[in-house]
């Protein structure tokens, strides 16, 4: 079924935004739930008043680009990936790596991350990561897909308590990050990135890579993935 053929159960949905923290979280030993109707609702439901102006500035930053190589590098590619997509963990633990020393460390690449969350506990996961300093973010993303079968499909174990030993080793309080999970904006933010990606690229699965012009869905090897880079100069 089309995404967009979903919006009549979307109110159904929009107690998501308003109940906190608790909602976007799977319990133990539940599955994630989809987020497909709660990408609909941030495309169409008011947006929430206005933080004060050094909230503001923080949820800015928590939702400004977050890239790795060069600015000025003559490739830029776009991935749109989900932390609790295992395709999306099998592409940055068997082929980032290479990509990131032969080409990313060596100039000729940029890549831009775009969070583009399929369930809860991906969103609460995308909100955890943005919430860390920026230079800290590409390694805490590596650490979130290596340990993804402890904190996303451990049926015995509460994602939260998960994900916060997680943050802890990268320096998050227990306060920031409880905040962090209840922060409605951010988590609207990131659903509204979403809804944009999907407009922009028509990004229906994750992985997905925009190679220039090009659209290219799926975890690939890195021969394949080098030889779009050079397609896309």
């Amino acid at each position: 079924m089309k995404l967009d053929r979903r919006l009549l159960a979307v109110v159904a949905m929009l107690a998501v935004f308003a109940v906190g923290a608790g909602a976007f979280i799977a319990r133990p030993g539940e599955a994630p739930r989809s987020l497909t109707l709660v990408a609909s609702a941030a495309a169409q439901t008011p947006a929430a008043p206005a933080p004060a102006q050094g909230q503001d500035a923080v949820l800015a930053e928590r939702l400004a680009e977050r890239s790795i190589g060069r600015q000025d590098a003559p490739v830029t590619v776009i991935e749109y990936f989900s932390l609790t997509c295992g395709h999306c963990a099998a592409f940055h633990r068997d082929t980032l790596p290479r990509v990131k020393r032969e080409l990313v460390e060596t100039g000729r690449l940029r890549i831009v991350y775009r969070d583009f969350p399929l369930d809860q506990t991906g969103l609460m996961a995308a909100m955890v990561a943005r919430a860390l300093p920026a230079e800290r973010y590409d390694a805490f993303i590596s650490t979130l897909f290596a340990t993804q079968d402890r904190w996303a499909f451990n049926r015995n174990a509460d994602p939260r308590v998960e994900l916060f030993r997680l943050a802890a080793l990268a320096g998050m309080s227990r306060e920031t990050f409880d905040s962090v999970i209840a922060d409605q904006a951010l988590a609207r933010g990131i659903m509204e990135a979403r809804v944009a990606g999907q407009t922009a690229h028509n990004v229906t699965s994750t992985p997905t890579f925009v190679f220039g012009s090009r659209v290219v869905p799926g975890n690939m090897p890195f021969d394949r993935f080098a030889q779009n880079v050079a397609e896309a100069r």
